[in-house]
């Protein structure tokens, strides 16, 4: 019951803190001071909170995030709150991502108060800044130019405990229709730009990709924002369409780049690529390990991105308590039951991981 206690009071603390993206120190400094109360060295980087157990490889990193977006209009209770109510605790990051997180720290706790240490390894809680924005900055990123060889990690994200082995990347990419101005009155004399997006944006709309990923089908390709026209009486020169592809393991970035210029009259700029789709192989311990905690567990891939992407080169597993539908909504919550299964589930997933039956 004291453990049961521990976990919700210190989640609760966590909704309270208002740690929106860059705005971190408060909460960053709360949990450095936490760790530092529950018998573990805090370690940090600007404001990125790390504690580690035991010593040496297999190194297994459990990473989620502090930051939250912004609240919107209509939540049912104050934002940051949380707000318990039948069970739930309402507020904005209860569920993307302070359940992970807090679920995260508490297993890490709870092994070391009842004196688990791996025989071999060790096992690292890092709770990282600037997960939400697509910026220059993110705190997991920066974090790991500190941390020693990691092996394997798991991404605190809500999944229902469900083991995610593959996400959808991000590529953003813009494409500019040229035409030639003209007087809206002789506009046989220009070329409208407007017409050629639109001609581009019908084949977008039609589109489909050849290849497919295991766990997450094909790419899918949407036109999000047009901007063209500079006066209600002249025929636009350029007008400018924003794509959103949500990108697979099936093609790099790279391919994906390639063919959409090939299939468009407009010219391409590339706007954003730095979130690449990630995988791991079923077959992988950190899958295994999933796999022998969680009864009824079953692998499966996620259209969301998260900071998987910046450890994409090992093997990694998003999984977390609560649904990822309920993120960034005005009634996100997570039962309180949820939580404290998240902690069980981090856990045994932990204790798996370095048992000796699970293969390298």
């Amino acid at each position: 019951m004291l453990q049961t206690s521990e976990s919700l009071s210190f989640f609760k603390n966590l909704v309270r803190i208002p740690s929106l993206s860059h705005e971190e120190k408060e909460i960053a400094d709360y949990v450095e001071a936490y760790i530092n109360r529950n018998n573990l060295r805090a370690q940090r980087h600007d404001d990125n909170v790390y504690v580690t157990l035991g010593t040496g490889s297999p190194h297994l990193l459990l990473n989620s995030h502090l930051d939250v977006v912004p609240p919107s209009a209509e939540h049912p209770y104050p934002p940051f709150g949380a707000t318990e109510v039948d069970g739930c605790i309402y507020g904005r990051g209860t569920v993307d991502a302070k359940a992970s997180g807090s679920a995260m720290l508490r297993a890490l706790i709870e092994l070391n108060n009842n004196g688990w240490r791996p025989e071999k390894g060790s096992v690292t809680v890092a709770l990282t800044t600037c997960e939400e924005v697509g910026g220059d900055y993110n705190g997991l990123q920066q974090l790991r130019l500190h941390l020693p060889t990691l092996d394997a990690a798991l991404v605190g994200e809500p999944t229902e405990m469900q083991p995610c082995v593959g996400q959808k990347g991000l590529l953003i990419l813009r494409a500019h229709a040229k035409g030639q101005t003209a007087h809206a009155a002789r506009a046989h004399l220009g070329k409208n730009a407007i017409y050629a997006a639109a001609r581009d944006a019908l084949k977008i709309e039609e589109f489909e990709f050849e290849k497919a990923d295991t766990h997450l089908g094909k790419p899918t390709i949407t036109a999000t924002l047009v901007e063209g026209g500079t006066a209600k009486n002249v025929v636009p020169d350029v007008c400018t369409l924003t794509l959103d592809i949500r990108s697979t393991p099936a093609y790099t970035h790279e391919e994906l780049i390639e063919l959409i210029d090939s299939q468009l009259e407009s010219e391409i700029e590339v706007y954003s690529k730095r979130l690449i789709p990630t995988s791991t192989d079923p077959e992988e311990r950190i899958v295994k390990a999933c796999l022998a905690a969680l009864p009824n567990a079953k692998t499966f891939g996620s259209p969301t991105t998260s900071d998987w992407v910046f450890l994409n080169d090992i093997p990694t597993v998003k999984i977390g308590p609560g649904p990822s539908q309920r993120s960034h909504t005005p009634h996100e919550h997570i039962e309180i039951d949820t939580l404290l299964h998240g902690v069980r589930g981090y856990k045994s997933i932990i204790k798996a991981y370095f048992k000796n039956t699970i293969p390298l």
